[in-house]
């Protein structure tokens, strides 16, 4: 909590700037009290929120986050608008001075046009960010891709794959949205299901209303899946050690009950008329603080270099520090864990733009460095913030091609 207190001192005077435009708009005495009455109720919850340490995973709380952010957002555009006019005014009431004004200093008065303008730019991050709590975080979109290589096998050539991640299970509160998008999943009857990690928030137990809706994911060469930062149950305050071992096997059992096969630093092979590929699944590496528990090494085995391998490694950290110059020939991973931050502004096949990317180089969408590629999936699910922004929820189709020889 006590980390939380210069943040929350600088969002009061944030708030406290605001207000000024409002002031400049309307004198309503209305108005400035259903102003001082949102912020004050609204900080109180996040207040109370950060309190219970649940406030990104717990879905009731993560809404007071979010509307703690739709409103954040706006006022920090509108005091950045209006810190400039303020240095406007400051330079104007000088120059006054310096002029030989009979008044001395006097800086103008704030323009009503402007502060009306700020307040209008600022109501299209509110509008977005409460449209993405209640539309935009279930608004899946499919993502098809074909990537061509000179060494696949001929006879997967055209072997489709469908990549989901960072399921977050624990956040959800629409049943009806959520089947619609398991079977949006089973729509795309690729060859196989590839998830890559993160299936709940915190505990197994978030998957018990779930499992039976995941479980009916189907595909001919099955569904496979590794675990990401936030299935080992790290971010939990556990009574005994023994408690969060148990939760990490329950939530084991609960994908081999929903008939998934769990990669925990292994690899598998699939053969098509006298021909094979390998799958790899790595248990979870990432920079940044991130477990690492994954095992290149140990995971590739029984993969040899000349073989044509796919890796699910939930972290796309992992692809820059060890993967994409392995000596094995790693041909594709797919990874997940930014969610494309949830927010930011995608024209497909032109612009693609999120904060995440100051973070993570390969953040969302495919990637090809030496003649491998990565794709990250922007996520099935959301945490924290409930919502999401220009970076919809995302089933990815992979298509592999044999790529043609040129004369």
């Amino acid at each position: 909590m006590l980390r939380w207190i210069i943040p929350i001192v600088l969002y009061i005077l944030i708030d406290v700037y605001a207000f000024q435009a409002v002031k400049t708009i309307t004198k309503n005495p209305l108005l400035h009290g259903l102003y001082v009455l949102s912020s004050v109720v609204v900080l109180g919850l996040f207040i109370y929120a950060i309190s219970t340490g649940e406030a990104r995973t717990n879905p009731k709380l993560m809404y007071v986050f979010g509307l703690f952010l739709a409103l954040l957002v706006p006022k920090l555009l509108l005091v950045l608008i209006m810190f400039g006019e303020d240095i406007v005014r400051f330079v104007l009431g000088l120059i006054s001075k310096v002029g030989g004004s009979e008044t001395g200093f006097h800086m103008p008065s704030r323009r009503k046009f402007l502060s009306t303008v700020a307040l209008g730019i600022a109501a299209l991050p509110f509008a977005s960010l409460l449209y993405g709590m209640v539309k935009g975080k279930y608004n899946y979109k499919v993502l098809k891709y074909a990537l061509e290589f000179d060494d696949l096998p001929d006879a997967f050539d055209g072997y489709t794959l469908t990549q989901i991640s960072d399921v977050h299970s624990g956040s959800f509160d629409n049943a009806e949205k959520v089947n619609y998008a398991v079977d949006l999943v089973n729509k795309q009857k690729s060859d196989i299901i590839l998830f890559t990690g993160d299936l709940v928030n915190n505990v197994a137990s978030e998957m018990n209303e779930w499992k039976n809706v995941f479980g009916s994911l189907k595909a001919k060469d099955g569904v496979y899946s590794v675990l990401g930062n936030h299935d080992y149950g790290d971010y939990v305050e556990w009574n005994t050690p023994a408690d969060k071992i148990n939760n990490l096997q329950e939530l084991k059992d609960i994908q081999k009950e929903m008939g998934w096969d769990l990669l925990l630093n292994e690899s598998r092979t699939f053969e098509r008329d006298g021909q094979a590929i390998k799958l790899v699944g790595v248990e979870n590496w990432g920079k940044g603080g991130f477990k690492k528990s994954g095992d290149l090494e140990k995971a590739c085995e029984h993969v040899a270099p000349e073989d044509f391998t796919i890796l699910m490694s939930h972290d796309p950290s992992h692809w820059q520090a060890q993967v994409k110059e392995h000596p094995k020939n790693i041909h594709l991973t797919l990874s997940g864990h930014t969610h494309g931050m949830q927010f930011g502004i995608e024209i497909p096949g032109w612009f693609k733009w999120s904060l995440i990317k100051y973070r993570y180089e390969n953040w969302a969408g495919v990637y090809e460095e030496f003649g491998r590629y990565i794709n990250v999936n922007r996520g099935f699910g959301y945490l924290g913030y409930p919502g999401r922004v220009g970076i919809w929820p995302e089933v990815t189709v992979i298509t592999l091609k044999k790529k043609l020889k040129t004369a």
